[in-house]
Formats: structure tokens, sequence, C-alpha cells
């Protein structure tokens, strides 16, 4: 009888951000040696934000909560970069004013990192290595190799991690794309090979699981766009996001065929379009594109403008242009202006807003839905399938989705021919255990999201957003009243200050009833009690709270302010 082998410890994987949700991407890989209760060295995979929504007024960003990362110090031997969107890359300023971990993307991720690092001075901190499709590279107990996809964004990649428990593929975003614009197709045969070998692990993108069928060629959308560009009379104006070189090279192409010259609205587009062409990820010569500055007058139809703004992001070149804004342009009747992106959820008022702005003004617009001028970059349910048979994977774990994306995906593996009890579903801060005896829920660790508003970074908590909700809703309501320290009695007041309540010269009479309500109340507490102002602050607040939910069935929120006089 031969020996048995000798146990080769267990990996976990925790996920930080992008389960449960859309965006805030951060996933952990950790490995144990044998018999260790501690954590012997981790990876992380991506570390990105989310933006805000109409549920998180005034902030600006939200991270994942880095605690974690923090209390694995050294051991977190790099971040690996999937591709270079803002819900992949960027929280890593945050994470680097920290500490300096180790950053591996390819050329043009990290040349959009380096771009952010610098805003954030931040460019010096941390070891970075670029890498490409099918390098490999040691990390401790890791051995990486990049495996290219495609994605609506160039260099895209999902990596396989091996472990001393076998191997982990995570896809990344991630579309089969079978003619790119760029011929990077997505790397079906490498994925077959590692399946081949054994994969202990898949973790794949649930975005687009709830859509049949495969997802569209980029190369689809030039029909489209051309018809924009055959029927302008004026300028074409087309909106995407500012990362979308594949995009962008289409609108380039056209361009040159339709004798147009080319101009750049938004200081993000400026950016990534430098960076694309110094890297060669977009081909387009210097005479094609002129200053956005020198086009008062051109001749319209012989401009095509790229904007950002796609979103209808208030501040944006294309609402400025809207709304007679921008400096050098304003939308003209013979304008054609394409919104070449999807909808993203929440954004439908701002986008309408804005395709109205531009209505008035004479423009045609054309967006997704009523024209074929955009395609996902993300995999439907027949290419998920796909990666799930060539990697044939012992276990699966969904991930980037919210939490219907990931049950679905589920669901669709198990139609696939996986077994549930190899599925599983897990959420931010749920993780999940794999050793030679299989795989199990490893325990909840500490995960949320952070809030940056303005320098701040985790100052506001979730009272104060409810707070600003509140006032956002209800209005504010600010009682002034001044007290006498020994008496008690009222020597000023009170007065009434409304902001988004009701107008104060308008309700008077309200107001001065409100007024009386506060002073009836203050009657009823006794001489020492007035002298305390927080009973008195108590009491006013009280008072004003029934008073206007009676009367007006308000519920503003409430400021007493007390002075002792």
């Amino acid at each position: 009888m031969s020996a048995p082998s000798a146990p080769r410890g267990k990996i976990r994987i925790v996920p930080l951000g992008g389960l449960g949700e859309i965006g805030l991407n951060l996933l952990v890989v950790e490995t144990y040696a044998p018999g260790a209760d501690a954590v012997e060295a981790a990876v992380a995979v991506d570390c990105g934000v989310m933006f805000p929504s109409l549920d998180t007024p005034g902030i600006d960003l939200m991270i994942p909560d880095l605690a974690y990362l923090r209390e694995l110090g050294d051991r977190l031997l790099g971040v690996l970069v999937t591709h270079g969107h803002e819900d992949h890359i960027g929280a890593l300023p945050f994470l680097l004013r920290e500490r300096e971990v180790p950053i591996y993307a390819t050329a043009f991720s990290m040349a959009l990192i380096e771009a952010k690092l610098a805003e954030h001075r931040l460019l010096d901190r941390g070891p970075r290595t670029t890498f490409a499709p099918r390098d490999r590279w040691r990390l401790g107990p890791f051995e990486v190799e990049a495996l290219q996809v495609t994605h609506s964004i160039v260099d895209a990649v999902g990596f396989a991690i091996r472990s001393p428990v076998g191997t982990i593929v995570h896809t990344g975003d991630f579309k089969i794309d079978h003619t790119p614009i760029d011929g990077r197709a997505c790397d079906l045969a490498r994925l077959a090979e590692i399946g081949a070998e054994g994969v202990s692990l898949l973790l794949s993108d649930s975005t687009n699981v709830d859509r049949p069928g495969t997802t569209a060629s980029e190369r689809t959308v030039r029909s489209g766009l051309e018809r924009a560009f055959q029927r302008a009379e004026g300028r074409v104006m087309v909106a995407t996001f500012a990362s979308h070189v594949h995009r962008m090279q289409q609108v380039v192409d056209l361009s040159m065929k339709f004798e147009r010259k080319i101009a750049l609205a938004g200081r993000s587009l400026v950016q990534n379009v430098k960076i694309a062409r110094d890297l060669g990820k977009l081909d387009a010569p210097d005479d094609a594109f002129v200053d956005v500055d020198e086009v008062r007058d051109m001749v319209p139809s012989q401009l095509t403008l790229l904007a950002a703004g796609s979103q209808g992001e208030p501040r944006s070149a294309l609402s400025r242009i809207a709304t007679d804004d921008y400096p050098a342009i304003a939308a003209s009747p013979g304008d054609v202006v394409v919104l070449s992106s999807r909808v993203i959820p929440g954004n439908e008022r701002p986008i309408t807003t804005l395709v109205n702005h531009l209505c008035r003004r004479g423009a045609e617009v054309l967006w997704e839905g009523t024209a074929d001028i955009h395609v996902s970059g993300h995999a439907s349910q027949e290419d998920l399938r796909l990666v799930l048979r060539l990697t044939q994977p012992k276990y699966f774990v969904p991930i980037h989705g919210e939490y219907r994306h990931l049950a679905r995906h589920v669901a669709l593996a198990e139609e696939t021919g996986l077994e549930r009890s190899r599925c599983f579903l897990l959420e931010d801060g749920q993780t999940l255990v794999i050793d030679p005896d299989g795989a199990r829920g490893g325990g909840h660790v500490e995960a949320g999201r952070v809030f940056v508003d303005g320098k701040g970074v985790g100052d506001v908590e979730e009272v104060v957003l409810r707070d600003r909700r509140h006032l956002s809703q209800d209005g504010l309501v600010l009682a002034i009243l001044g007290i006498h320290p020994t008496s008690g009695a009222v020597v000023a007041g009170p007065e009434l200050v409304s902001r988004g309540f009701v107008l104060e010269g308008a309700h008077q009479p309200l107001l001065q009833e409100a007024r009386a309500a506060i002073l009836a109340a203050l009657e009823g507490i006794s001489p020492e009690g007035r002298g305390d102002p927080l009973e008195v602050h108590e009491s006013v607040r009280r008072t004003l709270k029934k008073f206007f939910d009676k009367r007006l069935d308000r519920r503003p929120m409430i400021l007493p302010f007390i002075m002792e006089m």
C-alpha cells in the first residue's frame, strides 16, 4: 500500500466587494499551510469603486472597506488587475496611500492606474509590474497566469491562479467576441487547456446572466454608427465611455471615411485617447484631430465630436453642450448625437433630461433601444455556459453582480451539468474554504462600503446620510429660543427659520401657531426645568414634530437652538 500524500493546506476565497452589487470589485485569495489557522499568503484581484446613487446624497465615491487588507499586512503579496474600468481600479489610490502593495496589470490598465495615482500624488507608491496575456509569474505560493479576454476596454484579462490546493480561474469582466476590433480574441484554447489540467474553482462574471443567447461582437456597432454619419447634415457627436477604445476606433475610422475631423471634449476622454495612441491601442493619425477650441468656425458637416457624458452627468461636456454652456460648441439642427453606451440603472432621469435638451435645439438623438449603436461588454448565457464547459470546474462561485444575477448564474451552472452542492452563492464578507476534503463556508469577515466625500474618507456614516436624505425629502425647521438661565423665562423668540419645508412669507399664520405651541409647551415645564437647555431642547423638538405632523402631515428635521441669555 502506498503512503498517503501529504496534506496540502487550504485556500480561502474572501470577497470584499462586487458580490451582491455592481461595482466595488475586490476579491482576496488566501493560502494556509497544513494545519495552520493563520493566513500564509494572499493576493487580491482588483480594487474598484462604486459611484453614488440617489440614496447617497453628497457622496463622491464608495470604496470597499479595506480593514481586512490592513490586517493581512505584508502577507498581501499584490493586487492583480483584470482591466482598467473604475469599478476595478478606482480604489487603488486609497489602498496605496496606506501601504505600498505591488500592482500587476496590462499596459493600458497600468497607464490608467498611473494617471490616477498621479492625480492623488501617489505615483511613487509601491512597485508596479506590467504583463501580457499568457505571461506567468510567481507570488509566494501562487503561480499566476494571465488569460486574454475581450471586454468593453482594451487589454482586459482573466487569471489562472495556481495554489497548493488547485487552480482558480477568475474570468474578470468578459464577453466572447470572435471578431474583436483589435484582433485580440478571448483565448478559449488556453482556457480549455487549463480546464483539461483541472480547475478547482471557477469565479465567473455574472453581469449579463439574465440575457439569453450570446453577446454580439463589437464590430456589429459599425453599421449603426455609419448610418448616423450618413444622415448627419451637421456635426456627428458621439458620447461613449472614456475608456472604450474599441468604440472610439470605429468612430475614428468612420470620421476618416466621411472626411471629418475629430475633436475631443472631456478631460478623461482626452487623457485616455492620448494613452491609447501612445501605446498603439488606437490607430489614428495626428492630422485626424483638431483642438476643441478651434471648432467654432468649422463647417459642421466636417466635424465629429467625441464627448464625455453618455450618462447625462450634469457637468460633463455633452450636458454642457446640450444647455449652451460649452465655450466652443452648441447643438444645432442637422446635428446627430449618438449616446453609444448602455443606460446604467439609476441614470435614466439625467439621460432623459439630456436627450430633451438636445432635441429642443434641433439635434437628432440616437441611443440604445432606438438604434444599433451599442453592444455589451459582458457575456450572455451561452457564453457563460461555454466557459463552464471549457473549464470543467470542481467548484463554482458566481461573481460581479447583484444577488439576483449570482443566483441565476448558479442555476445556469446547474443547467450546464454542475451539481448544486458544488456551487456556492456568496455575498461580500462571506468566505469559501477549499482543501483536500472539499469546499465549505469559511466564516464571515468585515466587509462593506466606505464613503468618500470631498477629502474625507470614511468620516460620513450611514446616520449622516440618513440626515441628508431626511433634509432632501422633508426640509428643515430651525427653532431659535433665548432662555434666562435662572428664572427660565423666555427672553427671545421663538424664531422659526425654514429651509425646504414651507415658504416663510406665505405661511406666517402657520408659523405663528407653531410659535404659540412652543410657548404653551414651555409653560408646562417648571422654572427649574426651563433652566435646563437639554429639557427645553427636547420639548421644542417634540412639540414642533407633533404640530407639523398633525397640521401638514409633514416631518421636517427639527433643530432647536437654545441660548442662555
